[in-house]
């Protein structure tokens, strides 16, 4: 998966912020449009976004958004309704039949992303945000904190004036958290005992080894020696005066006010207005109109095709006993694992490096950020996932990053490594969404637009890529590769099993541990995500599934004229689309291509 940002910190991504003020990237949605109308509108949203999303204004270049971080209180997000009605009767004035496809195309866009914010208001979904099974605003904080390079002694000040910003981050997020108590949307208490082993430590942290502190690790020469020292006092003043005392309200709010009265029952089902936010939720994530019992249907079906898949290969390895002792067989035997933590980032390193050399094949376009194979920081690794990806800025200097977990080496199966690595680096994760920052020809919004089932969907194409690749060697990766895809399919039947059903963790637990080769801890690791992060995981599957099936359509119609490179380029060069849009314009790209005179 690409990192999202740890869900206490969410609202440093959200669409809240401080007030529109000027910047100094000028809009580009003017020059984006041909319809002057449309393009105002453009125009005047790009200029809001790069107000109330700093971070991702900074990542793209936007110098003064560096030392801001979002507003993340009910009130800062109330008072964005009316900003965004605006928007939306704006774009109602346009009559999208006048307009160009690529106008009417960006229109269309805007006007369900504005839709989806406005809808989220009411729903007031702060309340199960504000903290997950991840830890809480002190972890979206740190990942900050990674991505942040110091070049310049503006940029050391940019940085001291956003910790001077985290103790109101916090401070909004635990009233968010206070409010999910008071109206009874709430996390479980797994959920909760989670958190508190990464947010405990965090209160307790040693100025050295403060995460936030670390883009002072490294400091240009042009800074003066004693400026630096000046800079560092500084920065490491402002986190023990102002964001220490915070982490310790946090923890102890979580230990002792919501600990105690987070329940045990599991999904939103069980909550005050819960289907129907979980039904929202779904139709978000999948960017579609699928119900929770439609999407509970396809991952019995897929788990059912995928699982005789994996028959096939465990008989090409050679394997003469039952499914599941071959499953024991896998997640015991000393040959699938790595001995040293050092040894398992190699191996990923060796992988990714093979990965690269299979693009030109594929892509036409490729991004000109490079990414990078690290480690999860040790501060965080005992409740992460396997792998993830971290985005980067070329405008920054930050590339991207492959993330791998080098813990519980025993639990890292080396036959899901392709897998993992196709997914989160190339030609997942690293490339779909450097081109999408890449993307300059479009309006400003979708460069940063996250459509779920699009950029996860593309994660799980680009493993099913491998096999085009010939990247799998064995059976035991192909198998890993099944057993990855398993995995999705298992998300479908056990995140609306948790939250539409009212499944307990025994009954979504079956379905990986039967079906997959997932070691345990993994799979505890993920049921906890899925518990609280509601609906996310829906839509990995359902997005590969549209992927592909554009991919058939794309083939049937073309026949011979069909071009990989082509078609992955009209599917990624642009950025992402929901579903239906996506649909729309590959649609007529075939026609496009049909078009086209032959060489």
């Amino acid at each position: 998966m690409k990192f999202v940002i740890a869900a206490g910190a969410i609202a440093l991504f959200a669409a809240a912020g401080s007030p529109v003020t000027a910047q100094t990237t000028p809009p580009t949605a003017v020059r984006n449009a041909e319809n002057p109308a449309l393009a105002s509108v453009l125009a005047d949203y790009e200029t809001w976004l790069r107000s109330v999303e700093p971070v991702t204004a900074g990542m793209e270049g936007d110098r003064a958004a560096l030392s801001r971080l979002s507003d993340a209180s009910r009130a800062f997000e109330e008072a964005q309704e009316p900003v965004l009605k605006g928007f939306a009767d704006r774009l109602a004035a346009i009559d999208p039949d006048g307009l160009s496809d690529d106008d009417r195309l960006n229109h269309a866009f805007m006007a369900y992303v504005v839709q989806r914010s406005r809808a989220r208001i009411p729903l007031d979904t702060g309340r199960i945000e504000a903290f997950n099974s991840e830890g809480g605003p002190g972890q979206g904080l740190a990942y900050v904190a990674s991505i942040t390079r110091i070049a310049s002694a503006a940029d050391a000040e940019a940085w001291i004036a956003r910790l001077e910003a985290m103790p109101k981050v916090y401070a909004d997020q635990l009233a968010n958290a206070q409010r999910g108590l008071d109206t009874g949307l709430v996390q479980p208490r797994s959920i909760v005992e989670n958190a508190l082993t990464l947010i405990e430590p965090e209160a307790a942290l040693d100025p050295g080894a403060d995460p936030l502190l670390r883009p002072f690790a490294t400091l240009p020469a042009s800074i003066p020696a004693a400026q630096q020292a000046a800079l560092r006092e500084r920065a490491a003043r402002v986190v023990a005066d102002g964001v220490m005392p915070q982490r310790r309200e946090w923890a102890r709010f979580l230990r002792e006010d919501y600990l105690p009265r987070a329940p045990e029952t599991l999904g939103l089902v069980h909550r005050p207005g819960g289907r129907e936010l979980y039904a929202w939720l779904v139709r978000g994530f999948t960017t579609t109109e699928l119900t929770p019992d439609e999407v509970h249907a396809i991952g019995q079906q897929e788990v059912a095709r995928i699982r005789a898949r994996m028959d096939t290969e465990l008989r090409a390895a050679g394997w003469t006993g039952d499914f599941a002792s071959f499953l024991t067989f896998l997640r015991t035997d000393p040959q699938f694992y790595a001995s040293t933590r050092e040894q398992l980032l190699e191996k990923a390193s060796e992988m990714a490096k093979r990965a690269d050399d299979g693009l030109p094949a594929l892509f036409g376009t490729l991004p000109r950020l490079p990414y990078g194979v690290r480690p999860v920081p040790r501060e965080i690794e005992a409740n992460y996932t396997t792998g993830r990806y971290n985005g980067g800025s070329l405008e920054n200097g930050v590339a991207g990053g492959y993330m791998v977990n080098t813990s519980s080496l025993d639990q890292r199966g080396l036959y899901e490594l392709p897998a993992l690595t196709l997914h989160e680096a190339v030609p997942g994760h690293h490339l779909q969404i450097a081109l999408q920052q890449e993307a300059e020809a479009g309006p400003y919004f979708r460069r940063s637009v996250d459509v779920t089932a699009f950029v996860e969907g593309w994660g799980l194409y680009a493993e099913f890529l491998g096999e085009e690749m010939g990247f799998y060697r064995t059976p035991y990766e192909r198998f890993g590769r099944l057993s990855y895809e398993m995995w999705r399919a298992c998300r479908l039947v056990s995140d609306t099993g948790i939250h539409w059903m009212g499944w307990d963790i025994e009954q979504a637990r079956a379905c990986f541990r039967d079906n997959s080769a997932l070691a345990p801890l993994n799979i505890e690791t993920e049921l906890q995500r899925y518990i609280g992060w509601p609906g996310q995981a829906t839509a990995y599957k359902i997005g590969e599934i549209r992927l592909r099936a554009i991919r058939t359509r794309a083939q049937a119609e073309l026949g011979d004229r069909f071009d990989v490179r082509r078609f992955h380029d009209a599917l990624l060069v642009d950025g992402p689309l929901p579903m239906a849009l996506l649909d729309e314009r590959m649609d007529r790209w075939i026609a496009e291509e049909k078009a086209r005179p032959t060489d």
